[in-house]
């Protein structure tokens, strides 16, 4: 059988919160595709629903109706233990806060995806080592994420979402807690993970930001009312 090229295929996606008259329908009739090698800029006002939308392409929500493949897995359906199993091996996630955690170092932070993954010690102490000195962290590996600058404990995360070489990285609003350079340096990060093969998805309200992607889209109402390909950014 021919593999597929695609990583993300969703038709009919709706979500829908509460029940009855207090029923919010957040997500609207969403079809879908990412193929593999991509980087996709997802924008759109407060409230338009791409926050759940990123819940749901990570694997962090279920959909209410509709159907969701992952890397050649159905996973609209999958229970909660299942999903987070695979949510730890395909998925690499950059949130606007980091959320890394404050009594852990870099380097612990770093690791905890190949701890959940049941990696041996050695490995993944290597592994999480050569992920910080590729992107600039050494010196920093036993500091606490207190001790670092925002740039600075963005690209901890981005080593850690590294952590299991997903394919998929997801990254939400991942400048909107940094200053100019730092952000800009971020977005360097993501493009050259985009060059070597990973799949990005970026969630963003900045235009500028959205627009360095290769191809992004725009939800209004939970609609999907726009899509548009960008010229490929060096």
């Amino acid at each position: 059988m021919k593999k597929s090229d695609e990583i993300i295929r969703m038709s009919n996606i709706s979500k829908a919160y509460g029940t009855g008259d207090l029923e919010t329908l957040v997500l609207r009739d969403i079809d879908l595709v990412v193929k593999k090698g991509e980087f996709l800029g997802i924008t759109g006002r407060s409230g338009s629903g791409k926050s759940t939308l990123m819940h749901i392409v990570g694997l962090l929500d279920t959909p209410t109706t509709g159907k969701y493949i992952l890397n050649g897995t159905d996973v609209s359906k999958l229970k909660e233990d299942e999903q987070a199993y695979q949510r730890n091996r395909e998925i690499g996630f950059v949130f606007q806060q980091f959320n890394l955690l404050p009594k852990l170092s870099a380097l612990e932070n770093v690791i905890l995806p190949a701890i959940y993954a049941e990696v041996d010690t050695k490995q993944r102490t290597e592994k999480a080592n050569q992920l910080l000195s590729t992107l600039g962290l050494t010196e920093h590996s036993e500091k606490k994420p207190n001790q670092m600058s925002g740039g600075q404990q963005q690209r901890v995360a981005i080593a850690r979402a590294l952590m299991n070489d997903p394919e998929l990285i997801l990254a939400d609003e991942p400048t909107g807690n940094l200053d100019t350079k730092s952000g800009d340096d971020v977005m360097k990060i993501l493009k050259q993970l985009n060059k070597e093969g990973k799949t990005v998805i970026l969630i963003t309200h900045e235009h500028d930001i959205a627009m360095q992607a290769k191809k992004l889209i725009q939800l209004e109402d939970g609609k999907l009312v726009h899509k548009e390909n960008n010229a490929i950014i060096t």
